[in-house]
């Protein structure tokens, strides 16, 4: 019996260290902007501005979030999404990333939008250590994660996407005289390198003429005189929304008819080709990863179906024509991934881990065979587009689906 008593007091023991042990392995980790009932999430967004045409971002992404917080939230906890404006200006930017930081306290920054408004706020959220997750610009500086490891972006980047395009000029065009209209940012500068390298050693013959528009300018017309002046027959169109359908409305108005390249970002049926007139956009060539909501191939599609139903009951109004909504639905979706991959580990670390562990990802708005993946030296989640034709009132696919993997 004496000897039995101390054994059973040291299982006793035992037992309740494990327990304890047990206790604290299980135990929930949380960084500021995270608890048991909540998840903040920041963002910024040009609600106003030259490129308020993005406003709807925003929009969807609060709407998807209600979605998820009606459904239960993620693993029980209900996001607080807190998004303000800076109408597209990089000093607005700052002050509207350290109120979020250090007056909202969120736990992470998301999806904010532009490459001037990011790039200004770069800097600050690697000091801070709070992730600067898939922003919205492929700009192809946002994969970079040793120099900064707390910013990542989302969607193909702007040199990948131009280089697809610079090989098809080669391939099909070998004589082509190229002009090149561009937003002079670093979105506008980075597009510009990308289409130059791909072009490589022909760039300075093919190039006839480079033009560049402030985002301040009310019109771009005076541009577009100018490079159909240089007798180009090739049109490398790098603008955002408002100022791509100035320019298909002008070469219209011009009667000029270059082979018309327009970068991705200002694809949109909704913002840009309707507002331009189906007429004037007849043969455009562009990019895309996302699936088309106008396409009626996509009618049956299960995604596609899923998206309807999720704006029928949260964002009637949204203009389904607009990729933008598109965009954000699948890039919350991707958020929603990543912070239930977090489980109870909700620290600012454990989110960036995650973000950098995607493997194969599909989701619902992407184009069949375009997966998200990234690693601890990849931080560029999609890198596969399909070209595109424009032919009647959409979006006619081509080709295969390329690659252009292109890091910072």
């Amino acid at each position: 019996m004496s000897v039995t008593r101390p054994l059973a007091a040291f299982v006793a023991a035992l037992a309740l260290v494990s327990a304890s042990w047990s206790a604290a392995l299980a135990q929930k980790k949380y960084d500021t902007g995270a608890s048991d009932t909540e998840i903040k999430i920041g963002n910024i967004m040009p609600y106003s501005g030259a490129a308020s045409a993005y406003g709807v971002i925003g929009k969807t992404e609060e709407a998807y979030f209600r979605k998820i917080n009606a459904e239960g939230g993620i693993n029980g906890r209900k996001i607080t999404f807190i998004s303000y404006d800076d109408a597209y200006t990089p000093p607005k930017t700052v002050e509207q990333a350290r109120k979020l930081v250090e007056s909202d306290e969120v736990l992470i920054i998301f999806n904010s939008l532009g490459t001037p408004p990011n790039s200004a706020i770069q800097k600050y959220m690697n000091q801070k250590k709070v992730p600067q997750l898939f922003v919205a610009t492929g700009a192809t500086k946002w994969n970079d994660p040793k120099e900064y490891p707390w910013t990542m972006g989302w969607q193909p980047n702007y040199q990948s996407e131009s280089i697809i395009y610079a090989k098809y000029i080669l391939k099909n065009k070998p004589n082509a005289k190229i002009a090149v209209l561009y937003q002079n940012d670093d979105y506008g500068k980075d597009y510009l390198k990308g289409f130059k390298d791909g072009l490589g050693a022909k760039a300075a013959s093919m190039i006839v003429a480079e033009d560049s528009y402030e985002v301040t300018e009310p019109t771009i017309d005076s541009h577009i005189v100018r490079l159909k002046a240089s007798g180009a027959d090739v049109f490398f169109n790098i603008t955002t929304p408002k100022f791509a359908a100035q320019a298909i409305k002008k070469n219209a108005e011009l009667d000029w008819h270059p082979l018309h390249f327009l970068n991705n970002v200002s694809s949109s049926i909704g913002s840009v080709i309707k507002p331009a007139g189906f007429e004037a956009a007849q043969g455009i060539i562009s990019s895309q990863y996302l699936k088309d909501p106008t396409d009626p191939q996509w009618k049956t599609d299960k995604g596609m179906i899923a998206w309807n139903e999720f704006l029928d009951k949260y964002y009637p109004d949204a203009n389904r024509a607009d990729a933008s909504v598109m965009y954000a639905y699948t890039v919350a979706q991707g958020l929603e991934h990543v912070l239930r991959a977090c489980g109870d580990n909700l620290t600012r670390e454990n989110i960036m881990k995650q973000a950098a562990s995607l493997r194969d990802l599909e989701l619902g708005g992407l184009l069949p065979g375009i997966k998200a993946n990234t690693s601890a030296t990849d931080f560029a989640p999609l890198s596969q587009l399909q070209l595109m034709r424009f032919k009647g009132e959409t979006w006619d696919r081509f080709g295969e689906i390329l690659s252009g993997d292109v890091g910072g």
